[in-house]
């Protein structure tokens, strides 16, 4: 542990170059499946100065402002097949209200992000839109973000791998199959947790654990 610890602090204080970009091929999905017929939920919890650097400030988006302070936001709870998984399901649920993506902004940037959330993924996990915001800020409050990000000063490179150990670290109860970190344009982009209908640490399909294996990806600071 101590270790990793030390690691993760020379990492974050050595600054380098950008890294290179790490491509992945894309699994079949479905679309239009019925809702409630999955196998478990993928957690993705994105790093949100990286998404602001790569796309958020051209869009001039308000979750870039540093008034938010933004870390780790939360991208999705994502019903999975263990290959592939659905999306724009079919479901007799009234879409979400106005307040009530608006209430998941402080997790996830934007009350847009919520509604599009709620239309691709929560559509196919059978609740209702409050019942799956309910569910999604459950899981994202469980699990525990590594704090040692939240010191950055400016941008640095570091291992992928590092990132998935500093979260194995600080989440016991995770193990490196349940766990995979993405790198899009070489920079960190997501940490995705699987997770079982009530939340507890399960092993990921072979189409989600593609570990992201770049050893000089940029991670932004917080604004």
């Amino acid at each position: 542990m101590r270790g990793i610890k030390l690691a993760l602090m020379a990492a974050l204080i050595a600054v380098m170059g950008v890294g290179l970009n790490v491509g992945t091929a894309t699994p079949a999905k479905a679309e239009g499946e019925i809702a409630g017929q999955f196998d478990y939920y993928v957690l993705a919890l994105s790093w949100s100065p990286n998404w602001c650097a790569l796309e958020g400030d051209a869009r001039k988006s308000d979750q870039c402002d540093p008034r938010h302070d933004h870390g780790w936001t939360l991208h999705g709870l994502w019903p999975q097949f263990h290959r592939g998984w659905p999306s724009y399901c079919r479901t007799a649920e009234a879409p979400p209200n106005r307040q009530q993506t608006r209430q998941m902004a402080d997790i996830m940037g934007s009350p847009g992000l919520a509604w599009h959330q709620w239309k691709k993924h929560g559509t196919c996990s059978g609740l209702s839109p409050r019942a799956y915001f309910e569910l999604s800020r459950q899981a994202y409050g469980q699990i525990k973000r590594p704090a040692a990000f939240r010191k950055l000063q400016q941008p640095v490179t570091l291992p992928a791998s590092l990132v998935e150990q500093a979260f194995l670290q600080d989440n016991p109860e995770l193990a490196s199959n349940t766990l995979t970190i993405t790198c899009r344009d070489g920079h960190i982009q997501e940490a995705r947790i699987c997770l079982s209908r009530d939340l507890q640490p399960v092993p990921c399909g072979r189409d989600v654990i593609r570990d992201c294996a770049q050893k000089n990806a940029v991670f932004e600071p917080i604004r």
